[in-house]
């Protein structure tokens, strides 16, 4: 006899809360960092958006 294990399919609620919270974390770091009025936030998050290529002008 051979065993079969069957794995729980993954439903669609189950990913859309992981992946809204992800996009709401990205938005909040890209809005904290580039309306920052703290130059040193501002100049970091600007200095690494231009290094990953993020248009930011």
């Amino acid at each position: 006899m051979t065993a079969s294990t069957t794995f729980p399919a993954e439903s669609v609620k189950s990913r859309v809360l992981p992946l809204l919270m992800t996009g709401f974390l990205g938005l909040f770091i890209v809005g904290f960092a580039g309306f920052a009025q703290m130059d040193v936030v501002h100049n970091a998050g600007h200095d690494y958006r231009h290094s990953m290529a993020f248009p930011c002008h």
